[in-house]
């Protein structure tokens, strides 16, 4: 199973963009079953976070709806889940806490992969990242 990182769900629903047609692509492909995912509720925070931040409410709740029809099942951010993340902010100084608990959640439900354009991921020595 893959963790999808929030700018797949941006990406496919935003403008015009290199990355916005491989990404509607992935998640219609989520959502036939043909490939397995799953989001985290930090996922879901993003999005709203997001949205709400650059004012485009409307859109955000859309998009939100949306990935809660694909993903019906969130992987929930638990004190196991913070503590892991803590750890990898401890051995990588640049690490962000969003990016670390992304990560803290692949390795705690042992996923094969983030589906992500972040290659912050990639400094992440335990961590594999995949683009759509």
């Amino acid at each position: 199973m893959l963790l999808v990182d929030a700018n797949i769900l941006m990406y496919a629903a935003g403008a015009e963009h290199r990355h916005k047609v491989p990404s509607a692509a992935f998640l219609e492909r989520v959502a036939r079953g043909e490939v397995e995912a799953a989001l985290d509720a930090e996922t879901l925070q993003e999005v709203l976070h997001r949205y709400r931040s650059i004012n485009r409410w409307r859109e955000g709740r859309l998009v939100y709806d949306l990935a809660r029809q694909i993903f019906t099942d969130v992987i929930p951010i638990d004190v196991d889940t913070l503590d892991r993340a803590r750890a990898l902010m401890d051995t990588l100084p640049s690490l962000m806490a969003r990016d670390a608990l992304h990560a803290a959640i692949v390795q705690q439900h042992d996923l094969q992969a983030i589906c992500s354009y972040d290659t912050d991921f990639d400094r992440i020595p335990s961590l594999k990242r995949i683009e759509p």
